[in-house]
């Protein structure tokens, strides 16, 4: 499957994005889903993941409350909808496909990545 990340840019502190992940190649409902995101100087980190059908979500603790992950599988397109960002959120996004279906907090269980979006948020 091949996965491409869009949505990012520069927002204010306090504004929100919405991310998009589109997938091509294979049907996103085999997947499990997620969002990581690797700010500059700092190891890459987990945001967010989603199970195949959406029935199961998980959140970092540090977006918790400002963050939801969606899926569309009809669309084959992974959403994340950020809200009250602030300067800390400033990263590239990466989005990740997991064969089984299930989500995980671990990056090495994903076997597809995207390119990634640049997040910038200013102060």
């Amino acid at each position: 499957v091949q996965l491409q990340a869009s949505g990012g840019g520069l927002v204010q502190a306090g504004g929100s994005l919405r991310l998009s992940c589109a997938a091509s190649g294979r049907t996103l409902s085999t997947y499990g889903m997620a969002w990581f995101r690797q700010a500059p100087g700092k190891e890459r980190e987990f945001v967010a993941a989603i199970s195949r059908y959406g029935g199961m979500t998980s959140y970092a603790d540090s977006v918790k409350d400002r963050f939801t992950i969606s899926r569309d599988n009809a669309k084959n397109t992974v959403y994340l909808q950020m809200n009250k960002l602030t300067p800390e959120d400033t990263a590239i996004y990466y989005c990740a496909a997991k064969p089984g279906g299930g989500g995980s907090l671990v990056g090495s269980q994903y076997h597809y990545w995207g390119q990634g979006t640049l997040v910038t948020v200013s102060s």
